[in-house]
């Protein structure tokens, strides 16, 4: 469980992935090919293919053969894993500083 979310993060976990995740979850549910996230972006398509891999390595993007173009999706339930993962614990620790405090 820890490993999957640690390559989660890790898939993020630079500032170009981030670009193409955050492009990629604006394009919704119909996902954008290579071509459309590259003239977004202005990441060279060499490059672009390296993030996209690393990102679907880490689970956060779907990609699709659709005739001879790559579709491009973010996983919102990894996603929305990812966020529930991150927050599960949000302020445990205000809480028990406040009922020690009493």
């Amino acid at each position: 469980m820890w490993e999957t979310f640690a390559q989660g993060f890790a898939a993020m976990g630079s500032e170009s992935r981030l670009k193409v995740l955050r492009t990629l979850v604006r394009a919704g549910e119909r996902g954008l090919s290579v071509g459309e996230i590259r003239e977004r972006t202005g990441i060279a398509p060499s490059t672009l293919a390296h993030h996209l891999k690393f990102l679907a390595a880490g689970g956060l993007v779907v990609q699709e053969k659709v005739g001879r173009a790559v579709i491009n999706r973010a996983d919102y339930d990894a996603l929305e894993q990812l966020a529930r993962f991150i927050l599960a614990e949000c302020c445990a620790d205000q809480e028990k500083g406040a009922a020690e405090d009493v």
